[in-house]
């Protein structure tokens, strides 16, 4: 029996193979909806775009905040083709959305590949610990400017 899907997330799932079918990046989508408007779409183009961070959701998170003429988007929800990676869900959070609608789990994207696991462990440990190596300087001089 076929799936019933929102016409929001038909959307995130056809943007997530229409960069695939483009070469864009990977199998990602996203939508972000105000009411019932889609005011932001992405998808994935790290390739196209050789950004790392041009996943699907921060793609479609600048189109709205565009649109919005504001950087938050709390009246907003995002409907994404695949469950947010770290980076992706610290921007959604940034942006202050507060709904999150996904399709395929985060162990689906980890079957063909994609494996947030090890980022979610590397956020968790002490800075020390971490694959990174992390090094501090001008903090006085940063703290004049912070404040």
């Amino acid at each position: 029996m076929p799936e019933t899907l929102s016409p929001f997330m038909a959307e995130a799932i056809r943007l997530s193979k229409l960069g695939m079918d483009r070469g864009d990046g990977g199998p990602f989508g996203a939508v972000i909806v105000q009411k019932t408007k889609i005011i932001g779409r992405g998808w994935n183009r790290v390739l196209t775009d050789k950004d790392p961070t041009a996943h699907a959701e921060i793609t479609a998170i600048r189109e709205a905040c565009s649109a919005k003429g504001s950087y938050w988007l709390e009246d907003c929800r995002i409907y994404v083709n695949c469950e947010p990676c770290p980076m992706c869900l610290a921007a959604i959070y940034w942006a202050r959305i507060r709904k999150i609608t996904f399709a395929a789990s985060r162990a689906d994207a980890e079957r063909i590949g994609f494996i947030d696991a090890e980022l979610y462990r590397e956020i968790c440990l002490p800075k020390e610990q971490r694959s990174i190596t992390v090094n501090r300087e001008g903090r006085k001089t940063a703290l004049k400017v912070i404040r």
